[in-house]
């Protein structure tokens, strides 16, 4: 059942409960009206009066929107409804944003007397409103939140403004791509996702590339928002070498991203944590899902979202998530997370709040939200974030192997030499880069795109390009004591995300490696 179906049902049992007070919150004020009114407009209650106040059009009848009274104040709209109450049973008044009625205040102490006279005569006041209300209220009645729609819901929206525009415009949408859509401006209001439509149709054509759009226009309608940004992709950004098991994995991940659910008891993807070496391609590869996948990428900073006042990175925090859900779908990145979620010596209690709210939304939001998040210092990341199930999975990146070095030289040299690199310069360069990482490789090959680049391709020579390797000193060789022990960490407790390197023939000892099967 839809959010605003289940609404409706609510809202119609609430009325015909006469239940004396019911807050209907909802951020979208026209929607909700036409909730209001397909309750109101039900036949068995044809014979029941519904006036409705607005600071715009004052006091009116709800039906067929002629004026109650000449006085359009909020002071002679309660007025009327307090003579209404008194005097005939069963009438229903509804206010629309009248005052600030989230704490005890003169306003909301009125509303309460009202709703005792609406309760004696089995009157009911609704109360649209886009904040809580008052608890003194709410305790004399009923509540309904009507939320933004859901992708069912914005399908039915974007179906019907398309139906009315066919033969106006070419539309190349297919139902599959109409879905697309609604998950894209899944997070926006009913009128925002109309007036994009709207743009759209506007231009003349509606193209299926217009659906990739969709993304930018949430970026617009949010805005900024501390703690997250949308990180805007380049052409490098997309390419990544070795890590052969999790970019398999990922191709099985993308499946159920952007399948339909619908029917099924299974979940969206909740996302990867990849721990392991420094500069071996972790946040690389954040970028590499967002764009193999078409879908935005938004980075959580962490370090932005603690506050100095109690509550307030918290607050933040849950924020910037609720935020995320509403962009969806996406990729979220949360680089070096131990850095915001570690917290061994916090005396306050803020980060082990941080890590519950954070594993709380991870566990429970169904909103198509891929969280990438990387680790460099696993050691210091809580016990909890790494148990199975929070997190799909756990991915050690390792310095590359071999055969994932080749690809990884290859790659950036055809990137900075723009030419393939020969085949025994490649089989010297793998061998002289033992213990490289990716960023070391990167770094190698972007000094040889240097050279080109002031001598000319001309200058170029084999024997400079292997100089430069020689002479590339990667963090394993200058702090070995600490990368080692991050190795070590990852052996044993995470799924190798490059190629696992081939046990010697002579070891018969059982392995304690965890391996990934990959079978579509």
């Amino acid at each position: 059942m839809s959010n605003y179906d289940e609404a409706l049902k609510d809202l119609d049992s609430y009325i015909s409960a006469r239940v004396p007070i019911i807050g209907v919150r909802s951020m979208e004020q026209t929607r909700a009206l036409r909730l209001i009114k397909q309750v109101a407009s039900s036949p068995r209650r044809a014979g029941l009066p519904f006036w409705i106040y607005t600071r715009a059009t004052g006091l009116r009848d709800l039906r067929t929107n002629s004026p109650a009274q000449e006085d359009r104040s909020l002071t002679g709209a309660m007025d009327f409804a307090a003579q209404q109450f008194a005097s005939r049973g069963q009438a229903t008044v509804i206010f629309v944003d009248p005052e600030d009625l989230s704490d005890d205040n003169t306003a909301s102490r009125h509303v309460a007397e009202l709703a005792r006279l609406a309760d004696a005569n089995s009157g009911s006041l609704i109360i649209l409103t886009d904040t809580p209300l008052w608890g003194g209220l709410e305790r004399l009645g009923m509540s309904v939140t009507l939320d933004l729609p859901d992708a069912n819901e914005m399908y039915e929206v974007i179906v019907d403004f398309l139906r009315d525009h066919h033969g106006v415009v070419p539309i190349a949408w297919t139902e599959e791509d109409a879905r697309r859509a609604a998950e894209f401006l899944v997070g926006v209001p009913e009128g925002t996702a109309i007036n994009v439509m709207a743009t759209l149709v506007a231009r003349g054509t509606v193209e299926k590339s217009d659906v990739q759009h969709l993304a930018e226009f949430k970026d617009k309608h949010f805005g900024a928002l501390a703690g997250l940004e949308r990180v805007r992709l380049k052409q490098s950004d997309t390419e990544v070498g070795g890590l052969t098991s999790l970019r398999a994995w990922l191709r099985r991940k993308q499946k159920i991203m952007v399948s339909d659910l619908r029917g099924t008891e299974l979940r969206p993807p909740r996302g990867v944590l990849l721990v392991g070496v420094p500069g071996c391609g972790k946040s690389l590869s954040a970028k590499a899902i967002s764009a193999e996948w078409q879908l935005p990428l938004y980075r959580l900073d962490l370090g932005a979202i603690l506050g100095q006042y109690v509550g307030q990175s918290e607050a933040r925090l849950r924020e910037a998530l609720d935020t995320a859900d509403r962009l969806a779908p996406c990729i979220l990145w949360i680089d070096e997370i131990e850095k915001g979620l570690a917290g061994q010596n916090d005396s306050t209690g803020v980060n082990r709040r941080l890590v519950g709210q954070f594993l709380f939304w991870l566990q429970e939001s169904r909103h198509r939200v891929f969280v990438v998040a990387t680790s460099n210092d696993v050691r210091s990341l809580p016990p909890e974030l790494l148990r199975k199930g929070r997190f799909d999975e756990l991915f050690f990146v390792d310095l590359p192997e071999a055969p994932d070095r080749q690809e990884i030289i290859g790659m950036y040299y055809r990137r900075y030499v723009k030419q393939d690199l020969p085949g025994e310069l490649l089989d010297k360069l793998v061998g002289l880069s033992e213990g490289f990482a990716g960023s070391d490789l990167e770094a190698a090959l972007h000094e040889v795109g240097e050279q080109i680049y002031l001598n000319g391709p001309e200058s170029l020579r084999s024997e400079f390009v292997i100089d430069t390797f020689a002479n590339t000193f990667p963090l394993s060789r200058t702090n070995p004591e600490q990368i080692e022990e991050i190795r070590a960490w990852g052996r044993e407790r995470a799924v190798p995300a490059g190629k696992a390197p081939t046990p010697a023939t002579s070891d018969t000892s059982p392995s304690r490696r965890r391996v990934v099967v990959f079978g579509d």
